[in-house]
């Protein structure tokens, strides 16, 4: 029997996802499931976005530029000069996602075990982008205790081989919400200058701080015009999962000129897509007002909430819309699945991320899940309500 690559074997199922099948038997059995695991925003995507695609006048859904269309790329330079990003179209390429975007960057600056640092814990498919790009994540742990700050600096040097290629954060960070400030962004870009690095951001949280915190990217940093790379996206920014559209943006011209290769060998992102996510750059300011307001009452909803289960420590975000929460349990994973196959409350259960799939670390956040606050206040009061209950009978 022919068997499947080391590759494959090596690839790690999602913590977000992988517990999909007990959720539907959860569905099945009549029970209300509240969730927790994804960070699907419930905000209603721009009705200008929608429009657009419902009146387009095309005749033909034709291929796009490998790139992206020239019209929507320019749109969102505009987008970054408003945000005092200086870049032009030409450091743009729209990709399928900003999944796509972190493939492409890899590819494009990393070759097969070569090395790129990560504060962890970290977007859990970092490390399915990483398997499949053949790279090797050298992790740098941060802790709940310190709120998920980042490590010192001499942590980062301590790393640093002939084999590093890049540091590569997610700022605000998914899962903690950690938010990086303007000294750790120019730290960060201190470093990789001495060492000729890249440093790649996942900024596709930027809209979403609180507490009067403002987002600083990378490429604010004019050193870091030939080290800096943004992944971005529009899934959360315009609860926009769906569509699909994100883009990988650099000012080093080799870096794009790599990339546009990998953008060329899968053809061009989704037409309609595109349509969809240029029109959404009109969405106006007071969108993006009322929906961090929101965001940051059900944070603050959540968190209070959280604290008063006895046995449970929150780290408290700055930014996007997850928190990492450790729980008086020895493996969460077990407790995730308990949870949808073998508990209710009055009908109703909840689905969490177990939060070791968002480290690359054996045997770390065994007893951590990661919590999405997508839902609304009284969702969200219910939810941490069953969780206390279920901590309560749990007794694995």
């Amino acid at each position: 029997m022919p068997s499947v690559s080391r590759k494959g074997q090596q690839m790690p199922e999602s913590p977000i996802r992988k517990l999909v099948p007990f959720a539907e038997k959860a569905y099945k059995a009549n029970k209300t499931v509240y969730h927790l695991n994804i960070g699907q925003p419930d905000i209603k995507t721009p009705q200008i976005a929608m429009d657009a695609v419902s009146m387009h006048s095309l005749e033909i859904l034709a291929y796009s530029r490998s790139e992206g269309s020239e019209g929507y790329r320019t749109k969102i330079a505009n987008y970054y000069k408003r945000n005092e990003i200086p870049v032009e179209a030409d450091n743009i390429i729209v990709t399928t996602g900003g999944s796509e975007a972190l493939l492409f960057a890899m590819g494009s600056i990393a070759d097969i075990d070569d090395e790129i640092i990560i504060p962890e814990p970290f977007y859990a498919n970092y490390n399915g982008f990483a398997t499949a790009s053949g790279v090797k994540i050298v992790p740098v742990i941060s802790k709940i205790e310190d709120n998920f700050a980042l490590p010192p600096i001499s942590e980062f040097e301590k790393l640093i081989t002939p084999k590093t290629k890049a540091i590569l954060i997610c700022n605000p960070g998914n899962p903690t919400g950690y938010l990086y400030s303007k000294e750790e962004i120019k730290t960060l870009a201190a470093i990789v200058k001495k060492h000729d690095l890249f440093l790649v951001a996942d900024e596709v949280y930027r809209e979403f701080t609180y507490d009067g915190y403002e987002h600083y990217s990378i490429l604010q940093e004019e050193s870091m015009a030939e080290h800096g790379i943004i992944i971005d996206s529009v899934s959360k920014r315009y609860s926009m999962c769906g569509a699909r559209i994100g883009c990988l943006v650099s000012k080093n011209k080799q870096v794009m000129a790599t990339a546009l290769k990998f953008a060329q060998a899968r053809l061009s992102p989704p037409t309609f897509a595109q349509i969809a996510s240029e029109a959404a750059l009109g969405t106006p300011q007071s969108y993006f007002d009322n929906v961090i307001s929101e965001y940051e009452q059900r944070r603050n909803t959540l968190i209070r909430e959280l604290q008063k289960i006895p046995g449970v420590i929150v780290g408290v975000p700055k930014g996007a819309f997850y928190c990492i929460v450790q729980l008086p349990v020895k493996n969460s994973d077990d407790f995730a699945q308990w949870l949808l196959e073998s508990f209710d409350l009055n009908g109703e259960t909840i689905m969490v991320a177990p939060a070791a799939g968002f480290y690359s670390s054996p045997g770390v956040g065994l007893n951590q899940v990661r919590i999405a606050y997508v839902l609304n206040e009284d969702s969200l009061i219910k939810a941490v309500n069953i969780l206390k209950v279920a901590l309560e009978q749990y007794k694995g």
